[in-house]
């Protein structure tokens, strides 16, 4: 099966040791793209090197083929500035870069004032506009605030994928009206916390439908043998997808087949 991992923070520091291998542990497992995310400006600079020597390395069938976001997290909007905005606008002009994003409201962790996050995420929204590029987005407790801002910039964006879901099913609904692709990750393997994203991941049309690893987060509990580190990477994708074809009673290859084809689509990948 074909397989597109469409959010993994390969940036992330407990990668640097073994990167190479995690990628070929990903192509094996049948992952054949990984959107690698963008939060801050380190990272930014980060994944699109990594899209960039993927790209020059296309030829190669032994890793994944790797893209990238370029974003501010809501965790680092207190970061934003006129000088950050402009280097999201350059690098969203660069043909790697394939959303805007990370980007959106956290009031789980408030690690950046609320109107500082309000403010980053609607610039962001605004560069996407501009840039004509989707948009790649994070919500964790903040659904009020989040969808009053997304409902008016919505019909201006070229398309939204809702990052990481792990909210309600009223939620979900509120994005599917608004045409958002919803992102499924290894949540939905958790029976203490995720066990509601099997309703969830029942309601959402095929077409709509996104998988995930959010590596190196959100470790699959399902996943035998686990590793010893706990670090989550895209080879463990697979996990994942078993679980949502479960929840949809469909065929895990159904749901490669839908998710692989809409990632392609939402994000403008080649074939």
């Amino acid at each position: 099966m074909s397989l597109i991992d469409i959010g993994a923070n390969l940036a992330h520091e407990s990668f640097a040791a073994d990167f190479d291998a995690v990628l070929s542990r990903a192509r094996t497992a049948g992952v054949d793209a990984i959107i690698v995310t963008g939060s801050c400006a380190a990272s930014n600079e980060q994944v699109l090197a990594f899209a960039q020597a993927s790209r020059a390395a296309s030829r190669s069938r032994d890793q994944p083929r790797l893209y990238a976001t370029a974003g501010l997290h809501p965790h680092h909007a207190a970061d934003w500035n006129d000088a950050l905005a402009a280097r999201i606008a350059t690098l969203a002009q660069a043909p790697e870069v394939v959303a805007l994003g990370e980007c959106g409201l956290d009031y789980f962790r408030d690690l950046s004032p609320r109107p500082e996050q309000r403010a980053a995420f609607i610039a962001q929204l605004e560069l996407a506009i501009a840039a004509n590029k989707p948009v790649f987005l994070h919500q964790r407790d903040a659904h009020a605030d989040f969808i009053a801002i997304l409902r008016d910039y919505r019909p201006h964006l070229r398309d939204a994928v809702v990052h990481c879901f792990t909210d309600t099913a009223a939620a979900c609904a509120d994005y599917l009206q608004l045409d958002c692709h919803i992102g499924i990750t290894g949540w939905i393997c958790d029976e203490r916390r995720g066990s509601h994203l099997n309703e969830v991941a029942r309601m959402i049309p095929a077409e709509r439908l996104l998988i995930e690893t959010d590596a190196p987060y959100l470790l699959p509990r399902t996943l035998r043998p686990k590793p010893k580190d706990r670090r989550n990477e895209p080879a463990y994708l697979p996990a994942v997808l078993e679980a949502i074809a479960t929840a949809r009673g469909e065929s895990p290859a159904q749901v490669a087949t839908s998710t692989t084809a809409n990632a392609r689509r939402v994000f403008a990948l080649p074939q």
